[in-house]
């Protein structure tokens, strides 16, 4: 399983106050130099956090690092202000991957994934022109085997399981919600292999769960953001970074 660290809230942090610190640039070095796999932004119309400069940056650090940058968002969000809109901000940034997520603006953070009957056709051009520049296409879904049939259906390469639910139940040691959406995930790992879909997870994991995802099967790639964070106040960015590589690749 590869590593793939969302600066997004770095980004936050250093929007509260503008200027440049904490810089993303510094952070981003940080954890290339860690040996993390990829670099991941999920800048949003508003730029609140990630912006679509931030994006071509980071885009271009990845690139001379040879590691990849996943860019994250919703197709169908158009340029708004300084925001390049996501199509174009795809264009100019080459990332290596785009991770498709059908997020709104009023959303704290994405909560749901694909479902068949929104803006299907739309989804299908799109993933195609994607796929045509070369870079890897990854569809945000729910832990159910329809949605997993549905990124086949469309054209993604692959799939990112939507793993809030897993992270929640098991936080709040409710062992049947668990075992079943640790059922459900295991099962899309299993249909998405026979389907030959790549399969990504993201959304909530930490130090406390990724094991139990492991349990699960294989997952090329999980991206973590606001735990890494957030454990980097209590352990430091560095042994943070460290820590979750070691589960991440199970060592």
């Amino acid at each position: 399983m590869k590593l793939s660290v969302n600066l997004n809230k770095i980004a936050l942090l250093r929007n509260s106050r503008g200027g440049n610190t904490p810089s993303l640039i510094d952070y981003a070095e940080q954890s290339i130099k860690l040996g993390v796999d990829g670099l991941t932004l999920h800048p949003r119309p508003d730029h609140r956090h990630a912006t679509s400069q931030d994006a071509l940056l980071i885009s271009d650090l990845c690139r001379r690092n040879n590691i990849e940058f996943n860019l994250e968002g919703n197709p169908f969000s158009e340029p708004e202000g300084d925001y390049l809109g996501f199509e174009l901000l795809c264009l100019e940034s080459q990332p290596d991957q785009v991770t498709l997520v059908p997020d709104t603006l009023d959303q704290i953070t994405s909560d749901h994934g694909w479902q068949r009957g929104y803006m299907d056709t739309e989804l299908r051009v799109f993933i195609k022109k994607m796929n045509n520049s070369k870079c890897r296409t990854s569809l945000f879904i729910n832990a159910d085997i329809d949605s997993v049939e549905y990124a086949a259906d469309v054209g993604a390469n692959r799939i990112e399981i939507y793993t809030g639910p897993f992270a929640q139940y098991l936080a709040e040691k409710n062992t049947l919600k668990f075992k079943e959406v640790k059922t459900q995930i295991t099962n899309c790992i299993t249909h998405a292999q026979k389907l030959d879909l790549g399969i990504n997870a993201g959304h909530d994991l930490s130090l406390s769960n990724l094991i139990h995802l492991h349990e699960c099967g294989k997952v090329n790639e999980v991206s973590i953001g606001h735990a890494i964070m957030t454990d980097a106040l209590k352990f430091g960015f560095h042994d943070t970074i460290i820590k979750y590589l070691k589960l991440v690749r199970n060592d």
